[in-house]
């Protein structure tokens, strides 16, 4: 899996997950055709590298690969995005511009976060799937687009259609073929191969030659929820590559971001415990929530998990070694 997605092919992607061999080999028949797919996972599954081995594994590998997150943009340029502008079609339009579903023309159009879309986007993109016309804005030249959708949803559109998020004729039109990506809880067989190509790639990236994973760390990599699935588990990998100094990854290298739900449930035990009666006062005046004291916590606990490696821990807080050396000496001074 260490291609590049621009070049990645479905019979790139290898499991030992029944669940996930299923969605590869349905995969495999939509690249054969040219149904619309719908592509169902949580954060972090893999659904844009599944659309881009679809695009890739299909008759229009040759031609253009577009990606488009339906949540990430506002109505006013949605459909500047979509379908292009004309010059002077708008204050700052100085040029021509072409949209979306213009530069996927023959290609594949990759629509992530549908479910997120806004209802003004639902129509405007219901429409060209509808007739297969759009306009430029400030044009009245009609334009035809022959592009492949992929959406991609980490929830069920169905659901958002029976709450009445989503256009039911948009979802009956995108809703070709569905595909479902299990989430890596399910697929803990396939942990050990995955953790050993990222860990390959990573060491490869960071120029280190490791060799092993102890046993205990392995066991600490085995036993995470992955909530955040191979995308966690990618940058879980990547992290502690940095913190290994030597040939084989450590227990001690192995962390994880603290669960933020058992965090509040800690937090609301702590409370309870230090202030029984509701008084804030007593509880802020037993622990310091300061900013301040927040920024030396972080840098002390980066900077042990980095072996005390000043170098290491500057790159893994995205700082200099000068304002690393600072806080250092502000912990110090604690």
């Amino acid at each position: 899996m260490q291609k590049p997605f621009s070049t990645l092919r479905i019979e790139d992607l290898t499991t030992s997950n029944d669940a996930m061999a299923r969605c590869l080999q349905l995969a495999a028949l939509a690249a054969k055709s040219e149904v619309p797919v719908v592509l169902l996972g949580e954060t972090g599954t893999g659904k844009t590298l599944l659309a881009h081995a679809i695009h890739n594994s299909s008759a229009r590998a040759g031609r253009s690969f577009i990606a488009f997150n339906a949540s990430a943009i506002s109505d006013t340029l949605l459909e500047s995005q979509l379908f292009g502008h004309e010059r002077g079609a708008f204050t700052g339009a100085q040029q021509s511009v072409k949209g979306k579903f213009e530069l996927a023309d023959g290609g594949t159009l990759f629509l992530d976060e549908i479910s997120e879309m806004s209802p003004l986007a639902q129509v405007k993109i219901l429409r060209v799937l509808e007739y297969g016309e759009f306009e430029r804005l400030g044009s009245e030249r009609m334009l035809t687009s022959n592009a492949r959708i992929i959406c991609a949803s980490n929830c069920s559109l169905r659901e958002r259609v029976r709450l009445g998020k989503f256009r039911e004729d948009l979802y009956q039109r995108l809703n070709g073929l569905t595909l479902l990506i299990p989430p890596l809880r399910e697929r803990l067989e396939e942990l050990p191969v995955l953790i050993a190509a990222e860990l390959k790639a990573a060491g490869l990236k960071e120029g280190k030659n490791i060799t092993a994973i102890h046993p205990e760390a392995m066991q600490k990599l085995l036993h995470h929820a992955w909530r955040g699935n191979l995308r966690e588990l990618s940058h879980t990998v990547r992290a502690m590559t940095l913190f290994c100094t030597g040939s084989v990854i450590l227990p001690e290298h192995v962390s994880f971001p603290p669960d933020l739900e058992a965090g509040r449930d800690r937090h609301a035990n702590e409370q309870l415990a230090v202030t029984p009666s509701g008084n804030n006062e007593q509880h802020e005046a037993g622990i310091d929530l300061s900013l301040a004291s927040a920024v030396k916590r972080h840098v002390r606990f980066v900077y042990e998990q980095a072996s005390r490696n000043q170098r290491r821990a500057a790159k893994l807080l995205d700082i200099s070694r000068a304002t690393l050396a600072r806080h250092l000496r502000k912990v110090a001074q604690k």
